[in-house]
């Protein structure tokens, strides 16, 4: 993992963020919708990246926890007929957990290609009964989830949906998300993060000097279900539907490319892959019916031209050019 300098960090983070704050008043309600989801994707990829990045396994698994997130929003809205915002990230969290904490009680014995595979069986179990139990789950229709309130306070009469998601519900996402980032930071560099990273880099030594490996691999595993349950449970309310798509292991397949695209030896690098995907995929989608053609032409040029990532192509670059002034 590339280590970053604390004050390179604040140099750059604060003035990011208060772009970030500035942004819908500059640019075009639908741009900062976009954007949104991009967020909502960072978070999910901050999860992924903990296990892949700092604890080195590899899921293809993910698209489970998002998709309970955005289920557990969804059989909410569908049985308790609430729609405060809280709940739903309370109840995504709770199911996302929980499905995380089985999962990971299974998946932690194993590391390299039996640890992926087996995420991605499991994965595959639940999008089955997402798509077999239609009356629990409706089907291929999927469950709707209308606007929700914030902190109590719900759309105003009258008031176009565009400009409330770009609005109001950007700048709650943007909390959450920089709140996030903050935690998970703190994490990675904690004792905790440092034990995952010794994991990675050798599992065996890092036994004799006393890590108990398993129990740290599954808070990793916990902690990564918990971000990327949260992820789902932001993004269904702005995408107003969920369905067993977002289960599928294609899903999870998206989570593993934009987390690799933005560079996973970086902190940051998993963030601005997120944005970055969510942009490309979704111009590439307006603008030909080949998108996925396009789209995965122009994706496997990036990673084979920037091997390190978007994030850690850069570093080495403006590395270099520092040492050549």
């Amino acid at each position: 993992m590339i280590p970053v300098p604390p004050r390179r960090v604040l140099v750059y983070t604060i003035p990011i963020a208060l772009l970030l704050f500035v942004l819908p008043f500059v640019v075009a309600p639908y741009q900062v919708a976009l954007l949104t989801y991009g967020l909502t994707f960072a978070i999910a990829a901050l999860g992924f990246n903990l296990l892949l990045g700092y604890t080195g396994l590899l899921s293809f698994g993910h698209s489970a926890y998002f998709g309970m997130g955005a289920y557990g929003v969804a059989f909410i809205v569908k049985y308790f007929k609430i729609s405060s915002m809280e709940a739903f990230i309370l109840g995504g969290i709770v199911a996302a957990t929980a499905v995380a904490a089985l999962f990971g009680f299974v998946c932690v014995r194993y590391t390299r290609i039996f640890f992926g595979i087996l995420t991605l069986a499991l994965s595959q179990v639940i999008w089955s009964l997402a798509f077999k139990f239609f009356w629990v789950t409706g089907g291929t229709d999927g469950l709707r989830v209308p606007t929700p309130s914030l902190l109590g306070v719900g759309m105003a009469p009258g008031q176009d949906k565009m400009a409330f998601l770009a609005h109001r519900y950007y700048y709650y996402v943007l909390v959450i998300f920089l709140v996030g980032v903050a935690v998970m930071w703190v994490i990675v560099h904690s004792p905790f993060g440092k034990a995952l990273q010794a994991i990675r880099d050798n599992e065996t030594r890092a036994e004799f000097v006393g890590v108990q490996v398993r129990r740290y691999r599954y808070m990793a595993f916990l902690v990564s279900g918990v971000y990327t349950g949260l992820a789902g449970a932001l993004w269904v309310p702005l995408n107003g539907l969920t369905t067993p798509d977002i289960l599928h292991w294609t899903f999870s397949g998206k989570i593993v490319f934009f987390t690799v695209l933005g560079g996973f030896q970086t902190f940051f690098g998993p963030i601005i892959g997120a944005v970055v995907f969510n942009y490309l995929e979704t111009y590439a989608v307006g603008h030909t019916v080949y998108w996925q053609l396009v789209l995965g032409v122009v994706l496997v040029f990036l990673v084979l031209a920037l091997p390190g990532g978007i994030v850690g192509t850069a570093g080495r670059v403006l590395d270099r050019l520092r040492k050549a002034a």
